[in-house]
């Protein structure tokens, strides 16, 4: 019950919450897109993309963490 709540498990499942918004928002994005809305549309797709590339640090940096065996 301890390791549940191990600050492992926390980042993990703080990266999954990351990965759940982010198919949350894209599907936001493409019904935005079904109503024309291109613009609005388009600043939704930067954010998608910061998103991404923040969910691609975070997984690398637990896969370190992971590896060095700190937590």
């Amino acid at each position: 019950m301890a390791n549940e709540y191990s600050l492992a498990d926390t980042l993990e499942r703080l990266y999954e919450n990351q990965l759940a918004l982010e198919a949350a928002v894209m599907e936001l994005t493409l019904w935005v897109e079904q109503q024309n809305c291109s613009e609005l549309a388009g600043n939704v797709r930067g954010a998608l993309e910061a998103i991404g590339d923040n969910a691609g640090h975070i997984k690398q940096g637990l896969a370190r963490v992971k590896r060095l065996n700190i937590l």
